[in-house]
């Protein structure tokens, strides 16, 4: 036989038709038997659907501490600053020949209460830069969220 007659079973269809001395082209890695390229679809679809999971888990989130709080009553309680901290994250991008740095901090305040309870709070640059460890006075709070502390005037501090 020649090696471009064609060969057809007893009921040919377009589908059965093999020509003589072609090789077998599944196991490549762009052919559609490769487990490989078939999973593909599967990775990627799997990988989005975690990705928009964890994105829409981080806004339920959010909208449940805020409304968490909101619901909470506001509270003024004595209460003493035994700690203050910062978190500094840097974020790094690279656009084409451009890199670009930037910094972010977030600032935290831990204050215990009368009955020597303590709870820290986010607060803002402006309010961790007036506030020292030591100083006692007035906490407002609402749920976790910070509001405002007044301090008391003391011995140690006169001009304060």
């Amino acid at each position: 036989m020649f090696e471009d007659e064609m060969i057809f079973e007893d009921n040919p269809s377009r589908d059965d038709i093999v020509f003589e001395g072609d090789t077998d082209l599944s196991g490549g890695a762009f052919f559609p038997d490769d487990a490989l390229f078939n999973g593909m679809p599967t990775f990627v679809m799997l990988f989005f659907i975690i990705v928009i999971g964890i994105f829409l888990f981080s806004i339920f989130k959010g909208i449940s501490t805020w409304s968490k709080n909101e619901q909470s009553p506001r509270l003024s309680v004595k209460a003493k600053i035994t700690g203050k901290r910062t978190n500094v994250h840097h974020h790094n991008s690279h656009a084409h020949e451009h890199h670009h740095s930037h910094t972010s901090t977030t600032y935290y305040v831990t204050f215990q209460f009368e009955s020597t309870d303590r709870s820290e709070f986010t607060v803002s640059g402006s309010e961790y830069g007036k506030l020292a460890e030591g100083d006692e006075g007035m906490l407002t709070f609402q749920g976790t969220r910070f509001l405002n502390f007044q301090r008391h005037p003391s011995e140690e501090h006169p001009d304060a």
